[in-house]
């Protein structure tokens, strides 16, 4: 009798081993990725940690409730409720106090270059005595990440803000905004610089009654660019600070600065120091289109004299050139403070309030 023949084994059909192999491949790929993104996850909140710490140990007060995370598989979100930051006048006299409903952190896999700080809800600012409640449709803030650095540099962009004020509300269609500071700059590096741009700004009928200025509620367009050159001593009284960084020959550099409000439109840049009273000194230029208007509008204010005002009126025909296209003539004029008073092709112009550096409290300068 032959011995019985042992069954078959039947194989599985190829396309079942590659189905279960993807299927294996996947749930790697899954898991995987779900540990790289609470490593980042990690990593965003342990970031947002430290900088509290640090910023506590220079003496600001920091409270929020416990960071949550969020955003899987494609981005990391760390949200962080009741968030608010006040500091004791680091170079703000008064001190500063932000407070969000809600501040979110995110960054995008696989790329962490980056960190967005959303601002959404409302936030309060006080800054000295004055104090605004600021909503948007968009608010937040871009970081730049590195290793084992802290940020000193940032971005902030708004759109659709409200700005709650003593006199009422604020509209402001666009914000860009961006600011960089160097710890080691020297006489002729910037520590600090910032740029802003506002469009489409609205003002409350009460501000525009108050001042007198006649130009109507909404400026178009206004921006500026500016550098403090010069090492900032760290700490100390302010008019000590203030004193050294004039020694060491700090200025203040006005890049560029530009208005378009009304009929009035105008460019200025300039370079500012300290005199030895400590007090503003500098030169630059403006360039101005409705300057007659602007000169009226000043005087029936009061911001400046009427007898000034009624001379520059009186030279403006030999200062003014037309512009191409038949648009109102424009105004190119010398602009200089010194002893405290502001004059526009050498008409003195405005006389300044002094500042009072031993009133402003000893600061310490943060990072």
């Amino acid at each position: 009798m032959m011995p019985p023949v042992p069954a078959r084994r039947e194989r599985k059909p190829i396309r079942y081993r590659v189905a279960m192999a993807a299927l294996i491949g996947l749930v790697a790929l899954v898991g995987s990725h779900a540990l790289v993104w609470r490593f980042m996850a990690q990593q965003v909140e342990a970031g947002f940690v430290t900088w509290v710490d640090v910023r506590r140990a220079q003496g600001w007060r920091i409270d929020h409730d416990p960071p949550s995370r969020g955003g899987w598989p494609f981005a990391v979100r760390v949200n962080v409720t009741k968030v608010s930051i006040e500091g004791g006048g680091l170079t703000v006299p008064g001190g500063l106090l932000v407070a969000a409903e809600r501040m979110v952190l995110s960054t995008t896999l696989p790329w962490i270059d980056t960190l967005l700080v959303d601002l959404p809800g409302v936030q309060r600012v006080r800054l000295g005595g004055h104090e605004w409640r600021i909503s948007s449709e968009k608010l937040n803030i871009v970081v730049p990440l590195a290793t084992d650095t802290l940020p000193r540099e940032a971005q902030l962009a708004g759109n659709r803000l409200r700005v709650t004020t003593s006199e009422g509300d604020v509209a402001v269609s666009g914000l860009r905004a961006r600011m960089a500071t160097s710890s080691t700059a020297t006489e002729a590096e910037a520590a600090v610089q910032v740029a802003m741009e506002v469009e489409g700004m609205v003002l409350p009928v009460a501000a525009i009654s108050r001042s007198g200025l006649a130009f109507g509620r909404e400026i178009s367009t206004l921006s500026f660019d500016a550098a403090l050159t010069g090492p900032v001593p760290p700490s100390g009284a302010l008019s000590g600070r203030a004193e050294a960084w004039r020694d060491g020959g700090g200025t203040l550099e006005l890049r560029s600065a530009s208005l378009q409000w009304g009929p009035v439109s105008g460019v200025a840049a300039a370079t500012l120091a300290l005199d030895e009273n400590l007090q503003p000194m500098g030169a630059g230029t403006l360039r101005l289109v409705g300057a007659a208007e602007a000169l009226d509008a000043l005087a029936e204010a009061g911001m400046i004299g009427r007898r000034a005002a009624a001379t520059a009126r009186a030279m403006l025909p030999l200062l003014s050139r037309p512009v191409a296209g038949g648009a109102a003539a424009e105004v190119d004029v010398p602009l200089t403070i010194e002893a405290r008073t502001l004059a526009v092709a050498r008409i003195p112009v405005v006389r300044m309030l002094p500042l009072q550096w031993s009133v402003l409290p000893a600061t310490e300068l943060s990072d």
